[in-house]
């Protein structure tokens, strides 16, 4: 059974949490202010799409491919990115709220998260390198066995990561954030 390839499409204020997005292969396609929390994404391909003002909150993702898409002020609470079919894998967000989120195992060099909040996300054993988080809020954010070389964290805020067991080489964070790296010896920086 073949796919149906949908490109060049703008898909506006449609609700998709009922039945879901039909099945098939979506090339250059944007969705803007559509509704997609709990609705079944699976096995679908995206390429150079964007989601725009979007509701991805608890969404079924296993096997969905997202080749080159963009998250813009989008809501992805409880997103398992870790179900997706990790070849050719390429995101971008911005102004999205994102917590509880998980990239478990994910190799995501050079990934922009811009205004993000990514409060509990879970980035263990991931691979960030080159990762730019521009103004995020990390807290309780999990970062374990997770490669972090030469990202910046310069402009987030409340991460924590133990340097001991995260890959931090060349990575740039900005001195008032440098407590976040402290965080499993319970001193008092003032």
């Amino acid at each position: 059974m073949s796919l149906k390839i949908t490109g060049n499409s703008v898909f506006e204020k449609n609700n998709f949490s009922g039945n879901g997005l039909p099945k098939g292969e979506y090339e250059n396609c944007l969705f803007r202010n559509c509704e997609f929390a709990e609705s079944d994404l699976m096995n679908i391909i995206f390429i150079d799409c964007t989601f725009e003002q979007c509701n991805l909150s608890m969404a079924k993702i296993r096997n969905t491919a997202l080749k080159t898409v963009k998250f813009i002020h989008c809501k992805l609470l409880g997103l398992n990115f870790s179900d997706c079919n990790p070849f050719l894998l390429s995101l971008y967000f911005e102004d999205c709220l994102m917590n509880l989120t998980s990239f478990y195992k994910l190799k995501l060099k050079g990934i922009r998260y811009k205004n993000c909040e990514l409060k509990e996300a879970d980035f263990t054993e991931t691979d960030l390198t080159l990762g730019i988080f521009d103004d995020c809020n990390l807290e309780r954010a999990i970062f374990e066995r997770t490669i972090l070389e030469k990202a910046d964290f310069r402009t987030s805020f409340l991460y924590s990561i133990d340097p001991t067991v995260n890959r931090i080489k060349k990575a740039k964070f900005a001195q008032n954030g440098l407590a976040g790296l402290l965080d499993k010896y319970d001193i008092v920086i003032e």
